[in-house]
């Protein structure tokens, strides 16, 4: 059933409020970007009538296997450690926030919006439209009591760049994404109110906002890892960042220096490189091409460089199989592909777990999509404990301070969210 409504932001909102009261519910937000490859503007599930939990070893059979017994809508996340699945990779390092490896439901609701329209379907899918019309406006925000730590000092973080800038030198990779984690213990927050807040902050494509229990994913992502529309697979890299302009000139210049920076295009390209040979495990032979390479897009705190590689699916690979293919995503782990990820276990002191993993969803005519789970909070409820990472590109000609710079940019909309700020000084 579908109905026109006046205002699709007052009806996300309200939405949104009477989804949270569900145990299990996610939001897909697309926050009106123009995407060629976007069905709709707002994806809301909610309520389980199946559901599948699990941890790297056989998640991805097990979720094939889902897949074929639910051919309907299905949203769901994958965590970054199932490459301990898809390669013979180990994770040891601490971890507190308690989120599966993999989880994917089956909704009893979904509230689809696009334009003016909304669709609710589900078994009693006319009278939702009445119910959700009637919550009430959600509260003003207020910060939230926490206190942010960084589980690197800045000096700490500086020598472990140029350490791995000599494995580099080596050969070992040629290129890796070096993540930091920023947490906080005993973190009361309302975690609705502050996904609003930042998605109000900072409104990208790739928004999500997943509920699992007493767990939450509050994400504002401009990335998407993988998506099919029919027979056609396409994954956008982001490699290179830069901030933005103090007005308009500025942001211009800003912009011409990220397009023409050669140390941001060899990032790109090299990372491009890799997703081109993901794909092509996937791909009918010969299909596999870059639609766009340095493309230069726009987001309320940062300019980002992302290119566009599609290929033709072959006939017989299952979507779940071309997902597994591809994952994890090569703007999150370098090149080559497995030693970056081997070396990034010995440098980082904390488990990426969600963070680095993928949000998205299966449709029921057989297409899906994927976000890249970056600029996220995370938070477990139950023992107060939210965490967000942030990373950056390390090549050898890298310039270590500024990448620390850069992953503190990256953090810019969360930290103000929080009410917090994390000094470029800090020891």
């Amino acid at each position: 059933m579908v109905k026109q409504i006046a205002d699709p932001h007052a009806f996300k909102r309200k939405a949104l409020q009477w989804a949270s009261s569900f145990d299990v519910f996610c939001c897909l937000d697309s926050n009106n970007f123009t995407d060629p490859y976007s069905r709709f503007d707002v994806l809301i599930a909610a309520g389980v009538k199946d559901e599948l939990t699990a941890d790297a070893g056989t998640a991805f059979d097990e979720l094939a296997e889902f897949r074929n017994k639910h051919p309907g809508w299905m949203p769901g996340f994958l965590g970054y450690d199932l490459k301990n699945e898809t390669e013979k990779l180990t994770s040891a390092n601490t971890e507190n926030l308690n989120f599966p490896d993999l989880y994917f439901f089956v909704p009893r609701y979904i509230v689809c919006i696009k334009g003016n329209e909304v669709e609710i379907t589900g078994a009693d899918g006319p009278d939702m439209f009445e119910r959700i019309a009637q919550v009430p406006a959600t509260p003003e925000f207020s910060l939230p009591n926490v206190e942010i730590k960084a589980a690197f000092g800045k000096k700490e973080y500086l020598a472990a760049v140029i350490n791995i800038q000599q494995h580099i030198l080596r050969g070992d990779i040629y290129v890796t994404n070096f993540c930091q984690e920023f947490y906080a213990e005993n973190a009361d927050v309302d975690p609705l109110a502050v996904y609003l807040k930042l998605n109000e902050i900072s409104p990208n494509p790739f928004s999500a906002f997943f509920k699992w229990k007493t767990n939450y994913i509050l994400c504002a992502s401009p990335e998407r890892f993988l998506a099919k529309r029919g027979g056609k697979l396409i994954s956008q890299p982001i490699k290179g960042t830069a901030k933005r302009g103090k007005n308009e000139t500025e942001d211009d210049a800003i912009k011409q220096e990220l397009r023409n920076q050669t140390k941001e295009q060899q990032e790109n390209v090299m990372i491009v490189d890799l997703v081109r040979n993901d794909l092509t495990k996937s791909a009918k032979p010969g299909t596999v091409k870059t639609e766009e390479l340095f493309g230069i897009y726009s987001f309320n705190q940062v300019h980002q460089m992302i290119s566009t590689v599609v290929c033709e699916l072959q006939p017989g690979v299952a979507d779940v199989s071309a997902i597994k293919n591809a994952f994890p995503m090569g703007s999150m782990t370098g090149a080559p592909k497995i030693s970056a990820m081997q070396l990034m276990e010995q440098f980082e002191h904390s488990k990426r777990g969600v963070y680095s993993g993928a949000i998205g969803y299966f449709a029921p005519d057989g297409d899906f999509d994927f976000n890249v789970v970056i600029r996220t909070i995370l938070y477990n409820q139950k023992n107060k404990y939210l965490s967000f990472h942030a990373g950056s590109a390390i090549t050898f000609h890298a310039d270590a301070e500024k990448e620390y710079e850069e992953c503190l940019l990256k953090t810019q909309a969360i930290l103000q969210v929080l009410g917090q700020s994390l000094s470029s000084s800090r020891s």
